[in-house]
């Protein structure tokens, strides 16, 4: 420990440090909504998510390297981002676990049509929608650079805050 500033000192390499902090490193969540460009269409939990661009809006979108998901966007790059609420639980039950290609993943959900053609949550805080105009390897996930073409809201955006995600530990979910 520094006596100055009551930190722990390391080398820059401790695993335990750096998961400790990158586990606290606040994000967002949302559901990500993409479709395969042949109807199909489907939903997951997203918590990288972050803007990167004023002019034109843009926001970066990171999908783990085991999702299928990954192929629709390379054959369909349009996607829609759902903000999610601190009062919106469901939407993580829902999401969370992810589903199979050609299993429904808005059974029981409202949603209203983007215009792009994909589900936006009705009942989520608000929705952004998107086109996939690059991507960068990460390691296990791949980041998308997604430009911002629409977006609304209802009116739960002005009074609830949005769900704030913080991890115990960097190196995992």
């Amino acid at each position: 420990m520094s006596e100055a500033n009551g930190m722990s000192e390391g080398n820059g390499t401790d695993r335990d440090a750096i998961a400790a902090v990158l586990g606290r490193t606040p994000s967002g969540l949302y559901i990500l909504v993409a479709g395969n460009g042949e109807g199909e269409q489907t939903g997951m939990l997203a918590s990288w998510v972050q803007q990167a661009s004023f002019d034109p809006p843009a926001v970066t979108v990171a999908v783990n390297k085991s999702r299928y998901l990954n192929d629709w966007l390379a054959k369909s790059p349009q996607v829609v981002l759902n903000l999610v609420g601190e009062s919106q639980k469901q939407f993580l039950g829902h999401f969370g676990r992810g589903f199979e290609p050609g299993e429904p993943a808005f059974d029981g959900i409202t949603t209203t049509e983007a215009s792009n053609g994909l589900p936006a949550l009705s009942d989520a805080l608000g929705y952004l929608e998107g086109q996939v105009t690059g991507q960068v390897d990460a390691g296990d996930h791949m980041v998308y650079v997604v430009q911002i073409t629409g977006a609304g809201h209802g009116e739960a955006l002005a009074g609830e805050r949005p769900w704030v995600h913080i991890r115990k530990n960097g190196f995992g979910y």
